[in-house]
C-alpha cells in the first residue's frame, strides 16, 4: 500500500473504476508505494502536486521526505488530500487525522453494528450497511442523486467538538459503536451511536480540502459492484451499493471539481452614472454589482444563489442587504448612510460545501459641501417666521416711537 503522486493529481488507486474516472477527467496520475525512497511533495520550496491521495492505512513510515509535517504543510499551502484508513491503521495517518481535528480509534478496532449489517457478514457484524439518511445534507459534497445503502468495513472516527471546520459526511446509525470485534466490551467504546464517523471531511480557511474514510474497502471495486441487503427480516435487497456514486461525489469535491466559487467583475457607481466617482457623498443612491461564477465540468458558469448578501462597512456594517440576480451578475441599489468616512463594499459568502467567497472594495464617503445643503427647508419655516416677525415688530416699534416723540415736540 502507499501514497500516490502526480503532476495534477497525485494518487494511488488499486481500483480500476476510480482510476479510469480520474484519467477521463484530465487528471495526470502517478503511482508510488508508501516506502518509495523517491517520494517528495516539495522541491525548491514549491509543491510538485496539486492533490494527494493516501491509500495506505497500515503505513508506519513514509519514504523519501514525506511525513505528517510535510503533508500538513501541503494542506496549509492549499493542497487537497484524500485519505483511506482501515482497522490496521498506522501512526502516521492517526497523527494526520489529529492535525485535522479527526481522532481515529485504536488499531485492530472496527465499527460494529448488530442491527445494520449486511447479510454476507461473516459473523462479527463489522460489514455494516449505512443508510443514505446518515449522509451530510450537502448535495455539493455527497452528490445530488438519491443513493442506495452504503457498505462500510473499517475503523471508526470521532470529530473534535472544538473544530468547526470538520464535516460529518457519513455517520453510523444510533446502534453502531467502535471497539475490538473479538474482545468483550470492558470499557466505554471510543465512538458510540451517531457520534461514530465513517467518513469525515475538512475545508480549511484557505479552502484546502481533506476527506478521511475509515474504510479502504469503501473505494474498492468489490464494494462498488456488490449487492447489499440488511440482515434484518424483510429488508430490501439492492443490486448495487451507493459506494461508487458517493466516492465520485467525494472525489469531485475534495479535488475541487465541485463547489468552487470565484468573484468576477465588481462595479459600483451612483444611480444614473456609469463610472465610480472619486468619492461618494452621504445619502447618495448607489448601485453595486458583482459577477459570481461556479466551476462546473471544467468551465466557469454563472452561480445561482439567492442568499448572497452585501455589507457596507466602516467598522461595523451600516447597510446589509441581499443581492438580486440580474442576468449573470448580482446587483442592488441602496442609499448611503448619513455618515462619512472610509467604507467597504463587502461580500463574504461562506456556505457548506462551497469555497469561501470574499470580495472587499474600499470607497470614501464625504459630507455635503456648503453649496449642497438644501435651502428653505420646511422644518425651518418657524425660524423664518420668527425672524421676519421680529423685523416687522422692530419696524412698527420704531415708527411708533419716532412718531410719539415728534408729537410731543409739536405740543
Amino acid at each position: 500500500m502507499g501514497v500516490g503522486l502526480g503532476s495534477r493529481l497525485p494518487c494511488l488507486f488499486f481500483y480500476q473504476s476510480l482510476s479510469s474516472w480520474f484519467a477521463d477527467h484530465g487528471f495526470d496520475l502517478s503511482f508510488k508505494t508508501a516506502d518509495d525512497p523517491s517520494l517528495s511533495l516539495i522541491k525548491y520550496g514549491e509543491f510538485l502536486y496539486d492533490n494527494l491521495v493516501i491509500f495506505s492505512p497500515s503505513v508506519e513510515d513514509f519514504g523519501g521526505n514525506i511525513n505528517v509535517e510535510t503533508i500538513s504543510a501541503f494542506i496549509d499551502g492549499g493542497g487537497s488530500v484524500l485519505v483511506a484508513a482501515g482497522s490496521d491503521i498506522g501512526d502516521p495517518l492517526r497523527e494526520l487525522g489529529s492535525e485535522c481535528g479527526i481522532e481515529f480509534d485504536e488499531e485492530k478496532t472496527a465499527v460494529i453494528d448488530h442491527h445494520n449489517y449486511d447479510v454476507s457478514d461473516p459473523g462479527q457484524h463489522t460489514l455494516i450497511v449505512a443508510d443514505p439518511e446518515n449522509l451530510l445534507k450537502a448535495p455539493t459534497i455527497v452528490g445530488k442523486n438519491a443513493l442506495n445503502p452504503i457498505l462500510f468495513r473499517g475503523v471508526g472516527m470521532v470529530a473534535d467538538p472544538d473544530n468547526p471546520l470538520v464535516l460529518d459526511i457519513l455517520t453510523g446509525s444510533s446502534t453502531s459503536y467502535s471497539f475490538f470485534p473479538e474482545k468483550p466490551i470492558t470499557q466505554y467504546p471510543h465512538a458510540v451511536g451517531k457520534n461514530t464517523l465513517l467518513i469525515a471531511g475538512l475545508q480549511a480557511r484557505n479552502n484546502a480540502r481533506v476527506v478521511f474514510s475509515g474504510s479502504l474497502d469503501f473505494f474498492s471495486d468489490a464494494f462498488f459492484n456488490s449487492a447489499v441487503q440488511k440482515a434484518a427480516p424483510g429488508s430490501t435487497r439492492f443490486a448495487k451499493t451507493g459506494n461508487y456514486e458517493l466516492a465520485l461525489a467525494l472525489a469531485q469535491w475534495v479535488f475541487k471539481e465541485e463547489g468552487v466559487l470565484r468573484v468576477g467583475a465588481v462595479s459600483h457607481h451612483r444611480v444614473g452614472e456609469a463610472q465610480p466617482p472619486s468619492a461618494y457623498t452621504i445619502t447618495d443612491l448607489v448601485e453595486y454589482s458583482v459577477v459570481i461564477e461556479k466551476l462546473s465540468d471544467g468551465k466557469w458558469i454563472p452561480f445561482d444563489g439567492d442568499d448572497i448578501q452585501l455589507e457596507f462597512v466602516r467598522i461595523d456594517p451600516f447597510v446589509r442587504t441581499f443581492l438580486k440576480k440580474n442576468g449573470g451578475k448580482y446587483s442592488v441599489q441602496f442609499k448611503l448612510p448619513d455618515v462619512y468616512g472610509v467604507f467597504q463594499f463587502k461580500v463574504d459568502y461562506n456556505r457548506l460545501g462551497y469555497t469561501h467567497l470574499y470580495s472587499a472594495t474600499q470607497v470614501s464617503v464625504r459630507p455635503l459641501q456648503h453649496t449642497q445643503y438644501e435651502r428653505f427647508i420646511p422644518s425651518a419655516f418657524p425660524y423664518y417666521a420668527s425672524a421676519f416677525s421680529m423685523m416687522c415688530g422692530l419696524f412698527v416699534f420704531s415708527v411708533v416711537f419716532l412718531h410719539m416723540k415728534e408729537k410731543e415736540k409739536a405740543d
